[in-house]
């Protein structure tokens, strides 16, 4: 309990520091939000009476703690550049999507990695596991921009398996939402399971080359018993460390992804958002994304020490 306080108090603090930095870095940028919000054509009478509105006009630290005050509250204001729309609201639109393609992505990268490094290691040395490295590799070198096109080409345009652009309102039809998830949740899924397989087998052999699996065969465990009992416990523990980092990595939002399969998810937001300069939606997505990757890594800490009390995770 003593760690998980730790941890969890240390995330905290690195939150409000992000929060910090990202407040002050938007407000470094060159810019006025007042200006941008009512266009290039306004008069400084509406520009003055429109920053006094937004609490522009005061000192820095309040204005932080103005904004963190709401933010905390879930006032997060208005959006510049969707036409005054709530941004917690477009936030709250589309987290189920992005968090539904993330789901779906992490289910193939377990699905994908984990068979494959077992199988790998029982056929050590085979055509099959000098096949599947080969295919690992190939995987590795693809990045996730090119397996979508690549996907909207074979399955979208060739096989009619679905409609490239067509995509479908988790709202209106369920089963049709997600069945257009999971070509973009596999060309995230690819090359991240083939990096978390390469990690993952090459921890398992090295394990297996440790004293503590001859001493085991010694005492007449079988290879498999060796296997899961002994070396899967220690080798798995660099892999939780890589999937915690892919896990941050999707859930705050795929943005290449989403943007060549146009789903209206958080990073498709983020670029539309970082292009017309709107700056209240931008700080807001920060945070996030730097909340979703200090939270996952936070996890992972309180699994690894899970899995062997024996590590001191600082």
């Amino acid at each position: 309990m003593y760690f998980i306080g730790r941890r969890l108090i240390i995330t905290l603090i690195t939150l409000f520091l992000v929060s910090v930095f990202t407040f002050a870095a938007f407000n470094i940028i060159p810019g006025d939000p007042a200006l941008l919000a009512l266009g290039t054509e306004a008069t400084d009478e509406q520009v003055a009476a429109l920053r006094a509105e937004m609490g522009l006009d005061r000192p820095l630290p309040v204005q932080y703690f103005a904004w963190l005050k709401n933010f905390l509250t879930g006032n997060l204001g208005n959006s510049s550049r969707f036409r005054g729309a709530s941004i917690s609201g477009m936030i709250k639109e589309r987290l189920p999507v992005t968090f539904s393609l993330a789901s779906i992505a992490l289910g193939f990268i377990l699905i994908i990695s984990i068979p494959t490094v077992l199988l790998s290691v029982k056929k050590e040395g085979s055509a099959l596991d000098r096949s599947m490295n080969t295919l690992t590799a190939v995987n590795i070198s693809f990045p996730g921009f090119f397996l979508a096109v690549l996907f909207i080409w074979v399955f979208g345009l060739i096989l009619k398996l679905f409609v490239p652009g067509a995509y479908v309102d988790y709202r209106t039809n369920t089963a049709g939402f997600l069945g257009y998830l999971v070509f973009p949740a596999l060309a995230i899924a690819i090359p991240n399971a083939a990096i978390l397989v390469k990690f993952l087998r090459a921890s398992v052999f090295q394990q297996l080359r440790s004293d503590y699996v001859r001493t085991a065969y010694s005492k007449g465990n079988s290879p498999r018993r060796t296997l899961y009992i002994h070396v899967l416990k220690n080798a798995i523990i660099p892999g939780v460390t890589l999937l915690g980092m892919i896990i941050g990595e999707i859930f705050s939002g795929s943005i290449v992804i989403e943007q060549v399969f146009t789903i209206p998810g958080i990073g498709r937001l983020l670029i539309a958002s970082i292009t017309s300069r709107d700056y209240p939606m931008v700080q807001t997505l920060v945070v996030y994304i730097a909340f979703i990757v200090i939270a996952a890594n936070t996890l992972v800490d309180i699994a690894i020490q899970s899995i062997d009390p024996r590590i001191r995770v600082r």
